[in-house]
């Protein structure tokens, strides 16, 4: 299974009274495929707000998906938890409708050591037939997938990915010691460059929803031979890159990006709590972000 090089973690586009607005959903997947130029999509992640969706709501969304995208893209589906009988099922339906592959994060909050972690994801690849990416974030788990764990790992067939949200050295590690069918992913737009020229395959990014067209042509570059050119798209890119997570104090993932969605004329909507909307002087911050 190839994912391409530049994958896009959707945001869920909500209605006025917070449920899920099919129309804007099959509006955004457009233009993700169209207009950001994304080759995969990740549904029901955490950019899609996945902790404050159903079950229901997840599967209605991988088939809406995977219909709506009809082969344009490939669609993966966030069906990772804490739970690994959970992680199954949520897969297993995943599977029942047609997602390409799903992505499964770290454990968290229970903090499970690597034995443990190994076991839970080999557990989950070993019910799907389904290409399995993995997906590291210590930020967000308290955990970290070590490189000598996610290494093992890469031994089983169908686990073909993951993506790296923790430093640069085990991205690094990674990349190198694994087989030819693993590839790496910086899971955070800022380090994806740095990530690409150190051996990462792509980008899973949150970014892309409003500058995707950019960072495949930035991608493009540096794999075409062109480092300079593609330094010079990341160094332009960059204040939005991290803007989009400061604004001007941290802001949590997708208040920033689903209101640059607004802006750009997608009614995406709101965020669930516990999240909140952009305050004011946040909504300034982002607005200028996008005129930069």
């Amino acid at each position: 299974m190839d994912f391409g090089r530049l994958i896009t973690a959707m945001v869920t586009p909500f209605n006025a009274v917070g449920e899920i607005h099919w129309e804007e959903t099959a509006r955004l997947i457009d233009y993700l495929i169209v207009d950001q130029k994304s080759e995969t999509l990740v549904v029901s992640g955490t950019t899609g707000e996945s902790p404050t969706l159903s079950d229901a709501e997840k599967v209605q969304l991988f088939e809406f998906a995977v219909k709506h995208a009809a082969g344009r893209c490939k669609i993966i589906a966030g069906t990772g938890s804490n739970n690994t009988a959970h992680s199954i099922h949520l897969t297993k339906e995943a599977e029942r409708v047609g997602a390409d592959g799903v992505l499964l994060v770290v454990p968290y909050y229970n903090k499970p050591s690597q034995e443990g972690m190994y076991r839970h994801f080999e557990a989950i690849a070993a019910a799907t037939s389904l290409p399995v990416m993995l997906y590291n974030v210590p930020g967000r788990t308290v955990a970290n997938l070590s490189a000598a764990t996610t290494l093992r790992l890469a031994q089983i067939p169908n686990i073909v990915a993951t993506k790296e949200c923790a430093s640069m050295e085990q991205v690094t590690l990674i990349a190198a010691g694994a087989p030819d069918h693993f590839r790496v992913y910086s899971g955070d737009d800022a380090a994806g460059l740095p990530a690409i020229a150190v051996g990462a395959h792509g980008i899973v990014s949150v970014a892309s929803h409003v500058v995707g067209a950019e960072m495949k042509q930035m991608i493009d570059a540096f794999y075409g031979g062109d480092a300079l050119r593609a330094t010079q798209i990341h160094q332009k890119l960059f204040p939005l890159f991290k803007g989009l997570f400061e604004c001007p104090q941290p802001l949590p993932n997708p208040v920033a990006v689903k209101y640059a969605l607004t802006l750009r004329g997608l009614n995406v909507g709101s965020v669930r709590l516990p999240l909140i909307p952009p305050t004011e002087e946040e909504q300034t911050y982002i607005e200028n972000l996008l005129d930069m």
